[in-house]
């Protein structure tokens, strides 16, 4: 740990990864508790993996794969949104049909682009330590953009959240505002794709919430457990992985993997040694 601390106070690419982890860790806060609610990580998932299609068509333009990242995930965050709202009975189905097309698309669009596929890795599984300037200027527009739609409408997603007609009847326009949900967590998906890559960015969406749910009593404490469980686990694992040099991403997300067990354990115990009602 002392070796990681003190490369961090003289290694910039260390700092920016460290800065990247705690803007990462905001879209977590934000987000990831309404996935959790809402239940919609299978979606998010089919999100996650479509975006390749993107940045394939980004590699082969020579545009920035970011930019074809987020493009593509609204585009699919929008497309799984309807198909979610009016095709209800073919969801598994199209949402995983979305998935496999994305992937292939891009797939072959990476394979048709010279020296592209040796980006691909860092895109699949995260690289933290190669987070840019520019990189760090993108997470935080998505998160001022993330935070600012959260704060105005979290009545609104709260009121989709607990129940639909109830909403619907007190004039919320349900499906606009699941519509927008989607895409704010088409959003988060990119802002993480560089801390943990399209692969295992579903874990690092849902374990902070998932941790923190089992203490939060409210969505606000929720969303700051996560917020917190996010920070420290994208840190710690950054710390973790310098010194034996693996990979930040996937020790990022194992580390959130402890978190999330320990949580259950303890809160397991609490339950055995203070019963409920007593």
């Amino acid at each position: 740990m002392s070796a990681f601390v003190d490369a961090l106070l003289g290694q910039p690419f260390l700092q920016r990864a460290l800065v990247a982890g705690v803007l990462a860790s905001l879209g977590c806060g934000l987000i990831g508790p309404w996935v959790l609610i809402r239940r919609m990580s299978h979606l998010a998932g089919g999100i996650a993996h479509a975006v390749l299609g993107g940045m394939g068509i980004a590699f082969f333009l020579g545009a920035s794969p970011l930019l074809g990242a987020a493009l593509a995930a609204l585009v699919v965050a929008l497309l799984i949104g309807l198909i979610h709202l009016y095709w209800e009975t073919q969801e598994d189905v199209l949402t995983g049909a979305l998935w496999s097309i994305g992937m292939a698309v891009g797939l072959l669009f990476i394979h048709g682009t010279p020296g592209a596929g040796a980006d691909l890795m860092s895109y699949l599984f995260g690289n933290i330590l190669l987070v840019s300037g520019k990189d760090l200027l993108f997470m935080l527009l998505i998160d001022l953009l993330v935070l600012g739609v959260v704060g105005l409408l979290h009545r609104h997603f709260l009121a989709i959240s607990l129940d639909e007609d109830f909403a619907r009847s007190r004039g919320v326009p349900v499906a606009l505002v699941y519509l927008i949900l989607l895409t704010l967590v088409a959003l988060t998906v990119v802002l993480l794709i560089r801390v943990a890559g399209l692969i295992l960015v579903m874990a690092l969406i849902t374990l902070p919430a998932a941790a923190s749910s089992l203490f939060a009593r409210s969505i606000a404490a929720l969303t700051l457990g996560a917020t917190v469980i996010a920070i420290t686990c994208t840190t710690a694992g950054l710390a973790l992985s310098y010194a034996p040099d693996w990979p930040a991403g996937p020790t990022i997300i194992l580390v959130c993997a402890l978190v999330y067990g320990l949580a259950l354990i303890a809160t397991t115990l609490q339950r055995r040694v203070i019963p409920s009602g007593s």
